[in-house]
């Protein structure tokens, strides 16, 4: 590791610590030529790769920067964008791949951002999932009220009437909307044609 101060290129480590809850190392460096100490932070390297083939590093700022467009007059905060960043991040991780297709980050903001605000979540899927139609939307939304009437079954509240009258939901292999849809975490289609 080159000298910041003199530009030699010999330094030896003076001490080492895990930074970011074990996701990178800290280390002390010293330089042997002109004695002054440094910091440097090595973490894994993490790719995205576009549609068009080309990579870049993950970043979680450009997560944020997605994020919030769809979240614009939401009442979502920053700490808020900044913990939905690191859990996409955590999960692209997860994969166990130095290179991930841009479509899987894009999948793993899907199911944090649901959570977060349902508005900003059809939002994003509808730019992410190309909606064609306003039925990709009907289909979008029925499915939260299909989850949000099974989440209150669960905790023994009655199911709310909006729900009920979403109708049936089918798996997500019936779906019938085209195949961007079938990519998205919870999404279900509506019965009818």
């Amino acid at each position: 590791m080159r000298c910041p101060f003199c530009r030699h290129s010999d330094s030896r480590v003076v001490d080492s610590r895990e930074a970011e809850e074990g996701a990178a190392i800290r280390r002390r460096r010293a330089c042997s030529e002109c004695g002054r100490r440094f910091t440097t932070m090595e973490e894994a390297s993490l790719r995205v790769r576009k549609r068009s083939g080309a990579t870049e590093p993950f970043s979680r700022a450009k997560v944020i920067v997605g994020v919030r467009k769809a979240c614009q007059g939401r009442p979502v905060r920053s700490d808020d964008l900044a913990l939905l960043a690191e859990r996409v991040e955590e999960t692209v991780r997860s994969s166990g791949s130095a290179e991930v297709a841009a479509e899987d980050v894009g999948r793993a903001i899907l199911g944090p951002l649901r959570e977060l605000d349902e508005v900003a979540y059809l939002r994003f899927a509808s730019v992410y999932l190309a909606f064609e139609s306003l039925a990709d939307f009907e289909v979008a939304i029925a499915a939260l009220r299909a989850d949000a009437g099974q989440s209150s079954e669960a905790a023994g509240a009655p199911l709310a009437e909006s729900s009920r009258a979403a109708g049936p939901e089918l798996g997500a292999a019936g779906l019938t909307r085209g195949p961007h849809l079938a990519a998205a975490p919870g999404l279900r289609a509506a019965a009818g044609p």
